[in-house]
């Protein structure tokens, strides 16, 4: 049955409209439909005849006020201070004129909003601005707010955009007779994932990275000939890790205006870490391949989603993204292709059992006739051991660094296992399991963790409460301490002992490698590996034994460091599922795939999870090699 077109749906929205609506203009947001009315009693009291309007046609319906209804800003905002009580504790109030709404933060949103929405709604009768009400974050991010302002700034262009995503949509079409995936990256290796999912109606790229411990093979293959970003329908991003998101400003250099669709932390996130990469290749005297203005081209095509929202993308393409468990706003993404057609999940990175910060992957879906799915640590010998047994592990190492009186360099990803082995070492010392010691924070840490606070409502209960709390927040505990300039960074390493996380996590770049290069010399001091090391990189050299270490000085020499300190490598606290819950991941799937294809992993890992899902399951699986195509249906 082929999907509704524009007029139509807005014919069938038109007849069921009270006679006094007075719409006098309609617009999408994305796959959403905003209606313009010109009559204050209609845009006030409207809710249930949206409602129903809503279930008739199937699509999200919001009314919102005509441009000459509303209140001017400055008597707007002066209107809205009035209504909400004080101890709301409003933080900002932003107009996006593009979209008639207004963006309050606050402290307690839900005295923004009122008992039954009542505050809300006399926000809107005294000033027909609609309220889009979020909580204050417990520390400032940067990012979240640099995003808000490019959005503001440019709020008309938005809207622009989000009509004409809508517009491309509800084109109309027939049923796909064929489903093709080609893989550009991330398929027999892990790094710069990105494959092209292809209907005879859509193109869409699903992640776009870059692999971070390559020089030779960094970016995906977006030369190959069925790839035309003039033709690129819309990119779908699972998380914010430089193999998945590294690359994907370039599309907008190279003349992509389309949409992207992810969750709100990994819009955050992503914008962090691309910015973070120009930096590091500056410092290096490198050329990164975009700078910050794709970036913000990026921010403005993105469109955000909530776990369990479900949106069109294209005109036979819908998707819902779920939990992840990987690190904070991680999706794995059903895909729903045409009216019932083929159903594919896409895991992304996963993570299936339930940690400190974020629940387990989820994976009951109605139907999936198609999963890919990662396999990082998928062969048959890759089983992490359990959490309290690695938590121990940590502790003796910190206790055995400290005690020699020497410091423990721990190299982290910027955003996932930092925060959880910041969650891990703030339980410690307030046990008194291990010493009070300084803990040393250098990097985008600081600012990811930012963004974790900003965004609660992505993580597990405990650590939610604990951050709404705003008494007990162990992310943002007195233990640790922030390092922000090189002086800084020198005073710790002639300091007393300490413990010392900072990134890049595979010593491809960033204070890691500073601190590596004057520490490493010094065998009383201790470096500790808890997240994996990619092929080529520092990290995975120096646990295979290397111990020289090639130093790089601001005046061009280079010279060789002796590698003295300890090296530890902790397993069981990675973000991604192991053997087991891979396979514990597919076995309980509520609808069984008829399809596994294996990416993420290295070539024997591949296989040898291929193979295992056909022999366990006897569900046909492939694991194929970049730059092959599958036609799925």
């Amino acid at each position: 049955m082929p999907m509704l077109t524009r007029d139509e749906i807005f014919d069938k929205i038109k007849s069921m409209l009270p006679k006094d609506a007075k719409i006098n203009d309609h617009k999408f947001e994305g796959a959403n439909i905003v209606l313009f009315t010109e009559n204050p009693k209609f845009y006030v009291a409207c809710l249930d005849s949206v409602k129903k309007i809503a279930k008739e046609v199937k699509k999200r319906i919001e009314v919102r006020a005509d441009s000459t209804l509303l209140l001017p800003l400055e008597n707007a905002e002066e209107e809205i201070r009035k209504i909400v009580p004080q101890e709301a504790g409003i933080t900002s109030i932003d107009f996006d004129s593009g979209g008639c709404r207004v963006l309050i933060d606050a402290e307690k949103p839900g005295l923004v909003i009122g008992k039954n929405g009542e505050t809300g709604a006399q926000i809107k009768e005294r000033t027909f601005w609609t309220p889009e009400v979020f909580r204050t974050s417990p520390t400032k991010s940067d990012i979240v707010t640099t995003i808000r302002r490019i959005l503001i700034k440019r709020s008309k262009e938005r809207a622009t955009f989000l009509n004409g995503v809508g517009n491309r949509i509800y084109t109309g079409t027939k049923p796909p007779t064929w489903v093709r995936l080609s893989a550009f990256g991330g398929y027999r290796e892990v790094g710069r994932s990105c494959m092209l999912l292809q209907t005879p109606e859509s193109r869409v790229l699903f992640d776009c990275g870059i692999n971070v411990a390559s020089e030779e093979n960094a970016f995906p293959f977006l030369e190959a000939p069925e790839f035309d970003v003039s033709k690129l329908d819309a990119v779908v991003i699972s998380h914010a890790h430089m193999d998945h998101i590294g690359l994907l400003p370039i599309l907008f250099k190279y003349g992509y205006t389309g949409p992207v669709y992810c969750t709100a932390p990994t819009r955050a996130l992503m914008a962090l870490l691309q910015l973070d990469y120009i930096d590091i290749a500056q410092a290096e005297n490198k050329k990164a391949p975009y700078s910050s203005n794709e970036i913000h081209e990026e921010i403005l095509h993105t469109i955000t989603l909530d776990y369990g929202e479900v949106t069109d993308i294209t005109p036979d393409l819908r998707i819902t993204f779920y939990e992840g468990g990987h690190i904070i706003g991680s999706a794995v993404t059903h895909v729903h292709v045409g009216d019932g057609v083929y159903n594919l999940v896409y895991s992304g990175d996963i993570k299936y059992v339930k940690t400190r910060l974020l629940d387990p992957a989820w994976n009951q879906f109605p139907r999936c006739e198609a999963l890919i799915l990662e396999s990082t640590y998928g062969a048959s010998q890759d089983f992490q051991p359990p959490i309290a047994q690695a938590e121990a592990e940590v502790v003796r190492v910190i206790k055995d660094t400290i005690a020699r009186e020497g410091k423990l360099l721990i190299p982290v990803l910027g955003v996932g296992r930092s925060q959880e082995i910041m969650l891990l070492i703030e339980e410690l010392m307030r046990k008194g399991e291990i010493p009070k010691i300084p803990i040393y924070l250098n990097g985008m840490m600081w600012d990811a963790t930012a963004i974790y606070t900003t965004y609660p409502e992505f993580l597990s209960e405990r650590v939610r409460n604990q951050i709404l709390s705003r008494e007990e927040n162990p992310l943002l505990s007195s233990v640790f301490t922030r390092v922000g300039s090189r002086a800084e960074r020198e005073a710790i390493i002639t300091g007393p002992p300490c413990v010392i996380m900072a990134t890049s996590g595979m010593l491809t770049g960033g204070p890691s490698v500073e601190y590596l290069k004057q520490l490493c010399d010094n065998p009383l001091n201790a470096i500790m590996f808890i997240n994996y090391q990619g092929e080529g990189s520092l990290g995975k050299k120096i646990q295979r034994g290397l111990k020289q270490i090639p130093v790089s000085h601001q005046n061009g020499r280079k010279e060789v460091a002796e590698l003295r300190m300890s090296v530890h490598t902790v397993d069981g606290f990675s973000a991604h599922a192991d053997r087991n819950e891979l396979m514990n991941f597919v076995g309980n799937m509520h609808s069984k795939p008829g399809l596994i294809v294996v990416n993420h992993g290295e070539a024997s890992k591949c296989l040898d999870l291929m193979r295992s899902m056909h022999k366990t399951f006897r569900i046909e699986s492939v694991a194929p090699r970049n730059l092959e195509t599958i036609r799925l249906r």
